[in-house]
């Protein structure tokens, strides 16, 4: 379905990638820095992950594991900063 392809595995991969973000800056001892690189980095992965098995597939082209995986890594490093804020001290 086009609505599917076309915005939900958008939003959810960039979901996920959030969630896996603050995830990490939940569960990292270190300070801010540690906390957005993490979240970015996780971020990137899950997308590069996900993202890789769709252009395998033929879901979608390969330039967008290339465009998907740099907002995905945006996506955690939010996702980083937002868990690094409502960490406790």
């Amino acid at each position: 379905m086009p609505f599917i392809k076309n915005i939900v595995f958008a939003v959810g991969g960039l979901l996920i990638s959030l969630a896996a973000g603050w995830l990490y800056a939940k569960a990292a001892i270190g300070g801010w820095k540690s906390s957005l690189i993490g979240g970015l980095i996780v971020g990137g992965t899950c997308a590069l992950l996900g993202i890789g098995v769709s252009v395998l597939l033929r879901d979608v082209p390969p330039g967008i594991l290339v465009f998907g995986t740099i907002g995905s890594a945006v996506a955690g490093l939010v996702g980083g900063a937002i868990g690094k804020l409502g960490a406790r001290p």
